[in-house]
C-alpha cells in the first residue's frame, strides 16, 4: 500500500504542476502536434513508415513538378516547419496543421483509396483545431518588472 500512496503522491505533484485539465490537454496536444508532423516530415526523406508517393493522387502528381518522391520531399519540409511552428506558436501552428490535414484529406479522397486514413486525418484535424482553441485560452506570460 505504501507504494501506491507514494505513486499517487508523485502523480498528484505532477498533475498540480501541469495545472488544470485544460492545461494538461493543451500540453498533450501541443506535444503530439509538434512531434508527429516533424517525425512524418522527416520520414518523407526515408520512406521507413510508408511508401509516401503512393499516397499522392495522380491528379495532384500531375500538378506539381518533378516526381512523386520529389513532391514528398517538399511535403516533408512543410511538415517539419509546421511541427516547429506548433512548438513555437501553437495557436497559429495548430491552424496551419489543420489546414495541411484538410489538404491531405482532399488528396486521399481524390485518390479514391485510403478512406480510413482520410477519416483518421479528419480526427487529427479536429484535434489540431482544439489545440488552437486551447492555446487561445492561455494567458500570456507576465512582463518582467523594470530594473532600477
Amino acid at each position: 500500500m505504501a507504494t501506491i500512496a507514494s505513486g499517487s503522491s508523485t502523480i498528484a505533484r505532477l498533475t498540480a504542476r501541469a495545472g488544470d485539465p485544460a492545461q494538461q490537454a493543451f500540453l498533450l496536444l501541443r506535444t503530439v502536434f509538434t512531434v508527429a508532423p516533424i517525425a512524418f516530415g522527416l520520414d518523407k526523406f526515408f520512406n521507413l513508415l510508408a511508401d509516401w508517393p503512393t499516397y499522392l493522387a495522380p491528379f495532384v502528381d500531375r500538378l506539381v513538378p518533378g516526381t512523386g518522391q520529389q513532391a514528398m520531399y517538399a511535403v516533408g519540409v512543410i511538415e517539419v516547419l509546421a511541427g516547429l511552428l506548433v512548438a513555437a506558436r501553437p495557436k497559429y501552428g495548430a491552424v496551419v496543421v489543420a489546414a495541411w490535414l484538410a489538404g491531405i484529406i482532399v488528396n486521399l479522397l481524390l485518390l479514391g483509396e485510403f478512406y480510413d486514413v482520410a477519416l483518421r486525418d479528419f480526427g487529427l484535424l479536429v484535434g489540431a483545431l482544439a489545440l488552437s482553441r486551447l492555446a487561445t485560452r492561455r494567458r500570456p506570460a507576465e512582463p518582467a518588472a523594470p530594473r532600477a
